[in-house]
Formats: C-alpha cells, structure tokens, sequence
C-alpha cells in the first residue's frame, strides 16, 4: 500500500468529534508545533506530530510533552532547534530523539525508524527509516500510529487508529505477533491501556498475548515495573489486572496474583480469594481524594496473597488463613524488591499488607487505649491508608455485619481522635529525653540509653503520658531490674 493511498486527508468540514477535539487541543499548542515545523520546511525537512501525542489530541487531552517524528537525523535536528529551544538534551541520542523545551512546553523530537529488537535483551536496534507509514507501523497499536503533519495539519492515519478510537479497541498495526515479537513489553502495555483508556483488547491482540506471555520474561524488571505501574494506577486497573491473568502475563512477573484464584476464603462470601482482591482494589478506589494512590492500591492487590501458603481446614471444614498478613508482608517485600521498586515504597505497601488485619477484634471490646496507641503509632505517617485498606477489605454481602463492621471502624477512628487530642499521638515520646536518661542514670551516650528510651515508650503506649517525676521513679525501677543501679 502506498503512503498516499495508506493515508487519508480529512479537511474541516468533514471533522468527527473526535477530530473535532484534536483541532481544539493543537490550535493550544499551534504557535509552538507550527512555529516548529515551519523551522523543520525551511530546512527541507518533514516535521510531524505523532503517537500518543495525536491520541490524546484527539481524546481532547493533550498534555505539556509532545511527540513528534521526522525525517531530519539527530545532527539536523540539533541545528533546527538551537537558537529556538529554550533548552535541549541529548539523552535519547542514540535512540535517534533530541529533547528541547519552548514556551513551557516539552518537544520530543525523532528520526524517522524502522527498528528492530535484539532477540535477546528485546532492547531496540535503532535503524532510521525514510517514510512516515513506515515509522507509523513500528509503531505498538493502531491508536498510537497516528500523525498531524506540521505546520499544514495534514492528518495522516494508515492503519486505522481512528476507527480503533471510537470503537475503544487496542489493536496492532500489523500483526500482534509481530508487534509483540518486536518487544513483548507491548502485551503488557495493551492491558495498560485497557486499564487506562478502559479499552477492551482485540480478540486477535488477546490470543498473541496468551501465546506469547513467556516472552516477557526477556524483559528487565524496571520496565516491567514501570508499566504496571501505570496499569495499577489507570481509571480501570480490574480489567488490566484481569488481562495480565487470564493470559498468563501475570504468573511471568507476579505470580502471587493467579495463585489467589486457587483459594476459597473463609467465609465462602466470594467465588475466590482472586475475586474478593479485585473488589477490596475496587473499594479502595473509592477513597482516593488526591488521584490515584499507588500505595494503597498495590497494598490492596497485594492484601491477601499469603493466604495460599497459610490455608488449613479445620475439622469442621471451615478454611482458614492464620497468619496469612505475615507471610503476605514477606512475599510483598520480595516481590516489589524483584520488581525494583523504591524501598521507602515497597516498606510502605509491606507495613500496609502487615498491618490490615490488626482492627478485627476491636468490636469485642477487648482494646484498651494503650491497644489503640500501638495501633496508631505503627501505622505511623500509614495510618489513613490503613484506614482506607481496612475498610476496603469489608466486602461481606451480609448487610448486618457489614453494618456491624463499619460501625466498629467508625468508633476506633473517633477513639483515635479523643486520644490523640488529649495524647498527641501522632508525636509518641518517652516522657524523658536522651540526656534526662543519661543525667538520671550516670552514663554515657550507648546501648543502655537505648534500651531505657525503648522501655520508657513502651511504658508511655502503655499507660499514656506520665508525670515527670514518676516517669524517673519507673526509670529508676527498671534500671535495679536491669542490674545498671543497686
């Protein structure tokens, strides 16, 4: 197919909405994008606006970082825009993308590719190409291998990505073997964007990625991480999480996550543990107030996935799942930690995990306030995550516990409340500082002050805040137990 009769060349007075949106979205950014590629003309050279830039052009939400694609080498391009860009870098070079920012605006600029993938390490073998279908077909799926051409706004769509936008639909530009054998990370982007655009994967793009999950496996953790991520944290993770399952994406990467579909929970309210996750993610959702927290999502994909390796069926049938919160903890941690996350994330996501069972109990009466101190001082700066998690995890279908349980939540988080105004918990200090502890005891800085400053905050949970001179009485006390006085 030619690249004339690939493309077709739509004027106003026949725009969809959908292109309706995108001339709104570029005639934002028109003074910058023509600007340029008057710049890229005058130079003999072809400029075009492309990828997701286009897609989210036409979606009518066009961000600050665009996209754009021509047939000018990396030196060219550095000679085009310099003496224009406010700023530029090089740190794509090799891939064939100077970077440059103009008027708060953030410009990517590539040469034309036809690359392919090293077999092996999946990483791309930059080879430039010479025409705009030929970049556009390398491209991962149909809606991102659109282009504007600039400064005319020529819209050129060869493989259909438009028709793919309004159908809501994921489909690749030539094969989806081929386009997954190109790099395998494209499955996992195809249930990224499902999850993100809440597009349904063709049925074609479906059956590559169950043949062709044990591909990913030649991919680095960091990007698998990376896309996932975005997946987790997209307008609907369930159906992007139900994709990595169902074609076994998720047992190269997380394995954790299918093994849950194994399990029936305690209570037989759900059809599988699996299924009770994706409501307790679902929920969780629902207490956002900022956008999507990763933390607290990922804390509830990750909630119960102990539970394979602590059932037991006791003697009347009833499944149980002792312990299941430690042992989930430890496998969050060694999971996040193979998926290279951050480790102030992955500690926060494992004390969430290790932490949500603590509440059941508390409707029996049996806590005292030193238990709610504990309780507040462990969750620390997590506290309103878990309270988030925790309500989350109610997924009862039975009206009357459910009740019951919202009820008991709602009276710990009005005891919290009371005692931190009298307490200020959210600042938890023994009653003597280090120097107090060193001048009472006579000595020096080292492991005694220590300890004694650990017995003293447990004394302080314990019974709350004491009076200066009885906390050095209990000081003192401790410190003849301890053989340190006589």
């Amino acid at each position: 197919m030619s690249e004339a009769a690939a493309s077709h060349i739509t004027d106003r007075r026949e725009l969809t909405a959908a292109q309706r949106n995108a001339v709104a979205e570029l005639l934002r950014v028109s003074p910058v994008a023509d600007e340029l590629g008057r710049r890229f003309a005058a130079a003999g050279h072809e400029l075009h606006l492309v990828g997701g830039s286009v897609r989210d052009a036409l979606l009518g939400r066009l961000g600050e970082d665009l996209d754009f694609c021509t047939d000018a080498h990396p030196d060219q391009t550095l000679g085009i825009v310099r003496g224009w860009a406010e700023a530029i870098w090089e740190t794509g070079r090799e891939f064939g993308t100077i970077g440059c920012q103009r008027d708060g605006l953030r410009l990517e600029i590539t040469t034309f590719r036809a690359e392919s993938y090293d077999q092996v390490s999946r990483n791309p073998v930059v080879e430039y190409g010479t025409s705009l279908t030929e970049d556009l077909r390398r491209r991962d799926f149909t809606i991102n291998a659109m282009a504007v051409s600039l400064p005319e706004h020529r819209f050129t769509d060869p493989y259909g990505g438009l028709a793919d936008l309004a159908a809501k639909v994921v489909r690749t530009p030539g094969t989806p073997a081929e386009s997954f054998g190109d790099d395998p990370l494209r499955m996992l982007r195809a249930a990224r964007f499902a999850a993100q655009l809440r597009f349904a994967v063709h049925p074609d793009v479906h059956a590559a990625m169950n043949r062709m999950a044990a591909d990913l496996d030649r991919i680095t953790a960091e990007r698998i991480r990376d896309e996932f991520t975005k997946l987790l944290t997209g307008a609907d993770p369930i159906t992007g999480l139900r994709l990595l399952v169902d074609t076994g994406l998720a047992e190269r990467f997380m394995p954790e996550l299918t093994g849950l579909k194994l399990e029936i929970d305690e209570h037989a309210q759900h059809k599988d543990v699996y299924e009770h996750t994706m409501t307790v993610v679902r929920n969780a959702m629902s207490y956002e107030q900022d956008g999507p927290d990763f933390i607290l999502r990922m804390a509830a994909l990750m909630h119960d996935i102990g539970k394979p390796a602590t059932k037991s069926v006791g003697p009347d049938g009833r499944v149980s799942f002792h312990h299941h919160e430690v042992v989930g903890a430890r496998l969050t941690k060694t999971r996040m930690k193979a998926l290279r996350y951050p480790k102030d994330v992955t500690g926060k996501v494992t004390a969430l995990v290790a932490l949500h069972l603590r509440f059941y109990g508390y409707g029996r009466g049996e806590w005292t306030d030193s238990a709610v101190r504990r309780y507040v001082t462990d969750a620390g700066d997590l506290l309103s995550r878990l309270h988030k998690l925790t309500r989350s995890d109610c997924t009862t279908r039975n009206r009357r516990k459910a009740a019951q349980l919202a009820a008991d939540y709602d009276a710990l988080e009005e005891r919290i409340a009371r005692i931190a105004a009298e307490e200020d918990l959210a600042r938890v200090r023994p009653d003597l500082d280090g120097n107090a502890i060193m001048e009472l005891l006579g000595v020096p800085p080292g492991p005694i002050v220590g300890r004694a400053w650990k017995y003293l905050k447990d004394l302080r949970l314990e019974r709350g805040p004491l009076d200066r001179d009885i906390a050095e009485a209990e000081l003192l006390r401790w410190a003849r137990d301890e053989g340190l006085r006589d």
